[in-house]
């Protein structure tokens, strides 16, 4: 099978993955080189938010390659994830050769005829086996199947085929790139585990979340960005149901950008707190009065601002 890994080194990976606007850590930068040179998955574990899909996105500009994605959900199955057939196209062909009878043709030749690759719906894991060049898979949130799927998964995982009974096997000669991301909303088999290099993303450290806000909005003062990493960082220290990762940083310093904003202020923050807090029990353990009279929110906005709310 053919290696396609255009990167010399792990060095060179980052400096790509970083001239695309993506931080990587040394970590994660190594674990999808090495993924590139054997041929192997990656397993993305983490919280949600935390940049796993996102890798899957800048690889798949890094390399030049297109980006097949399969979402995941309860109850994904073969017609969803490997291949179906056009039932359509098949009836159609069957009904012109009853028009056009032929006496030396049996019905078992008609029924090899209609199961052949020409009558095949491609779906996401046998579009990334065909397609060239191969192209970045990424199979999201692996975590929200059930172990059916997986065990359909292991054959693919392991030697990059499928299976299909009127066929036969469908390998490749040139692997994809295959990404599974994982938000751990319940345990993966350890024979997927097995098949994958896995690396666990976690929540920024704040110089590494500074980093990745100031390169995204370059525009915005260093002050309002420092109180902005201040105040997610000091959020994600509460015993919230959803901490809000990266991906709701992101989103709330394009808000502040839109309002105008400068520096933080608690009135700001309380309008805004939706954008990083999605559950209504977090909301209301942050806006709930504690015995010092003062809010969980008014405490941690005076700890990012060093001002009182």
């Amino acid at each position: 099978m053919v290696v396609q890994n255009p990167f010399a080194s792990v060095a060179d990976l980052n400096a790509r993955l970083d001239a695309l606007g993506y931080l990587a850590e040394p970590g994660l930068a190594t674990a999808a080189y090495l993924a590139l040179a054997l041929e192997r998955p990656l397993l993305l574990e983490g919280e949600p938010g935390v940049g796993k899909t996102e890798l899957a996105k800048v690889l798949s500009q890094a390399l030049g390659r297109s980006l097949v994605r399969l979402q995941c959900y309860y109850g994904i199955d073969v017609k969803g994830a490997v291949y179906d057939w056009n039932y359509a196209r098949q009836m159609l062909h069957i009904r012109l050769a009853e028009d056009m009878p032929d006496v030396s043709r049996s019905r078992q030749a008609l029924e090899r005829d209609i199961y052949t690759p020409d009558f095949l719906v491609k779906r996401p894991l046998l579009t990334a086996l065909t397609e060239r060049p191969a192209p970045v898979l990424l199979i999201d949130e692996v975590d929200r199947t059930d172990e059916a799927f997986e065990a359909l998964l292991l054959e693919f995982l392991g030697e990059f085929q499928v299976s299909i009974p009127e066929i036969g096997t469908i390998g490749t000669d040139e692997a994809p790139l295959v990404v599974l991301t994982s938000n751990r909303t319940r345990d993966i088999h350890d024979a997927m585990r097995r098949r994958c290099l896995y690396y666990w993303i976690d929540y920024p450290t704040p110089e590494r979340e500074l980093a990745i806000l100031r390169r995204r909005f370059p525009e915005l003062g260093r002050s309002l960005l420092h109180e902005v990493v201040g105040f997610v960082a000091a959020l994600r220290r509460e015993p919230l149901v959803k901490p809000p990762g990266l991906a709701e940083s992101v989103e709330w310093v394009q808000a502040l950008a839109q309002l105008g904003q400068k520096t933080l202020s608690y009135a700001v923050v309380e309008r805004t707190l939706g954008l990083l807090v999605k559950y209504y029990d977090d909301l209301d353990l942050l806006r709930r009065p504690q015995k010092s009279g003062m809010s969980t929110l008014e405490r941690v906005v005076e700890e990012a601002t060093g001002t009182h709310p």
